[in-house]
């Protein structure tokens, strides 16, 4: 069984991308779990992680293609949170987005996904948006 924390922010486009490639994972893999997370970074309003339309999205199709799903939420800085659910899961996979950016940004990540590719052992996907 492979599990895959899979890090979502509010963008739609980029949830839909990111559970394509774990469908296309899963597909080829004994039984899979997928941790879904969200990282509130300011959270005044006590909103929940099931209140985040692109989570609910996610696990929707994830359980539709037969994935086990668990919804996490965590405030604080996305990058340090991400890294600490994935320890605490001991998850074989983190799944994160990547952002459309300018010719010479193309050169680094943005600075979450950079945090997490270089504070972590573990495999790190990186997905684009679907609508690029």
């Amino acid at each position: 069984m492979v599990r895959v924390l899979l890090a979502l922010d509010d963008d739609l486009a980029q949830a839909k991308a990111q559970v394509a490639a774990i469908e296309d994972m899963v597909e080829t893999a004994d039984g899979a779990e997928v941790f879904i997370l969200h990282v509130f970074e300011k959270n005044p309003e006590g909103a929940s992680v099931h209140q985040v339309e692109a989570v609910r999205e996610a696990k929707k199709r994830l359980e539709a293609a037969g994935v086990t799903v668990e919804l996490l939420e965590a405030s604080g800085d996305p990058g340090e949170e991400i890294l600490e659910r994935a320890k605490e899961q001991d998850v074989d996979q983190i799944c994160v987005s990547g952002r459309k950016r300018s010719p010479a940004g193309k050169a680094l990540f943005g600075s979450v996904t950079q945090d997490v590719i270089l504070g972590t052992n573990r495999p790190v996907l990186v997905c684009g948006s679907s609508e690029e």
